[in-house]
């Protein structure tokens, strides 16, 4: 009987240590005895339920493990660049120097210009993107080798077919005409507008009908399904910002549950649109100066591309190229041209002059060449972006391993690399009084005066942004 006792004791202490028991659905209540046997037993067996169970010291051990591993994992590269030479704002765990940007303290624009001028005078200088080391240039001729020199050697980013922009000059003005018919309204209504939403309608029909042959006016129809979708692309929700984040602080994480944040309405919607317009095109012999036609012709010579295979996917990621290259960086211009024209009235007048004498020339018509002509408003222009770039910063990846030319700082294979437009076109050494809105600093004179590479709102080199001939038109 001892044996036993000890036996049970030690069997119940083995389970008890670790283990929670538990009734179950297959647990007989109450206690019905087998009639069967001598020995007292429950009919049917015990049936209970074991789980693991820790207690409470335990328990924190192991969630202090778990943020222990994680914590390390997050910072051990976060020595990266000092111990390389590479001076760079200091790191905070787990996002590294992007916690004032996730949690809204600041835009991600106010890091990149607050970063390049407290290391201006560092020919590069190093930032964490959570746990990944990003590479950021300041000296305009290593900026010039990666962008131009040395461009091959920097990852490529796709292919794009744009290159009959000029033919779609006369949809553009199409769209125009319904723009004037609508700020005639406003101005008759004397109310204030919110110029970058007109902005947006205006351009939604501009690419609706370049990029994919639908003529449309939100201007006075906002509920039309593709302005719909086309505002879902530029306003963030929260699905949205999990899926980015994940994607740029854990691409691990990202990889298992990415396909449940990603939504595809959007995608699906874009896709269907391209196909379904290709095909009635096809079968009615329709043909139309504008991306869909290019597609359309890309896809009867594939070998053009060399070996990439034309899918519906690839084709609608061209047009949807077009449309983001188009809709944002064009609708936030023409908004903050406005915003700088009207407090500044000279400036305004003079480039009012300009317009109406080239309209006037041509008989009341605006053609391409005349835009390209307009040499004011292309001050006007370019100092607006100086001001106020789309793309704060530009990004590349390196190819291979490449070492900076006239340093010993080598750049390995597959590390992002950051130049910071913002910072470098509101460098005081550059432009002086740099939040003075003054179209003359892109006089001939002036531009010849500076570095090429002081002015990067497009980027440059051959992969320069596309938005360049789209946003000038």
């Amino acid at each position: 009987a001892r044996f036993a006792h000890i036996q049970s004791k030690v069997g119940l202490t083995t389970i008890l240590r670790n283990h929670k028991v538990d009734v179950c659905e297959k647990t007989t209540i109450p206690y019905d005895p087998d009639k069967r046997g001598v020995f007292l037993t429950l009919n049917g067996g015990v049936n209970l339920k074991i789980s693991k169970n820790m207690d409470c010291y335990q328990l924190l051990f192991a969630i202090g493990a778990i943020v222990l591993a994680i914590y390390y994992y997050y910072t051990s590269t976060h020595n990266y660049w000092k111990n390389r030479g590479i001076p760079g704002p200091k790191p905070g765990p787990f996002f590294g120097n992007f916690w004032g940007i996730i949690t809204r303290k600041y835009a991600i624009a106010t890091a990149v210009k607050n970063w390049y001028h407290e290391f201006k005078h560092e020919p590069v200088f190093g930032i964490y993107e959570g746990r990944t080391p990003v590479l950021i240039i300041n000296d305009l001729e290593l900026v010039k080798d990666v962008l131009v020199r040395d461009f091959s050697l920097f990852i490529d980013r796709g292919f794009t077919i744009f290159d009959k922009i000029k033919e779609m000059f006369p949809l553009v003005m199409e769209c125009a005409g319904n723009l004037e018919k609508f700020v005639d309204k406003v101005a008759d209504n004397g109310e204030p507008v919110e110029c970058r939403e007109m902005f947006a309608k205006f351009t939604t029909d501009v690419i609706g009908s370049c990029a994919f042959g639908i003529n449309m006016n939100t201007l006075e129809d906002e509920d039309s399904e593709f302005r719909k979708m086309g505002k879902q692309v530029f306003t963030p929700n929260f699905r949205q910002l999990m899926e980015d984040a994940c994607k740029q602080f854990a691409p691990s994480l990202f990889k298992v549950i990415g396909k449940y944040l990603h939504s595809p309405v959007v995608e699906n919607f874009f896709i269907g649109l391209v196909r379904d317009t290709m095909k009635y095109r096809e079968q009615n012999n329709v043909t139309r100066p504008d991306v869909i036609n290019m597609l359309m012709e890309l896809k009867k010579h594939p070998d053009k591309l060399g070996n990439i295979e034309l899918t519906d996917t690839l084709l609608t990621a061209q047009a949807f190229a077009f449309f983001v290259a188009g809709f944002e960086s064009s609708s936030s211009t023409m908004a903050h041209t406005l915003y700088e024209l009207a407090q500044h009235q000279d400036v305004q007048d003079k480039l009012r002059q300009e317009i109406r004498h080239t309209y006037e020339k041509n008989g009341g018509t605006l053609t391409y060449a005349d835009i390209k002509e307009m040499k004011y408003l292309d001050k006007v222009f370019k100092e607006t972006l100086r001001m106020y770039p789309v793309l704060t910063m530009l990004t590349r990846q390196a190819e291979e391993n490449y070492t900076l030319k006239g340093t010993k700082i080598i750049i390995p294979k597959g590390m992002r690399i950051w130049i910071s437009v913002y910072g470098i076109q509101t460098d005081p050494d550059i432009y002086p009084e740099p939040e003075k809105f003054d179209p003359e600093r892109f006089e001939d004179d002036a531009v010849a005066g500076r570095h090429p590479m002081s002015f990067l709102s497009f980027g440059d080199g051959p992969r320069n942004c596309i938005g360049i001939r789209i946003k000038y038109i």
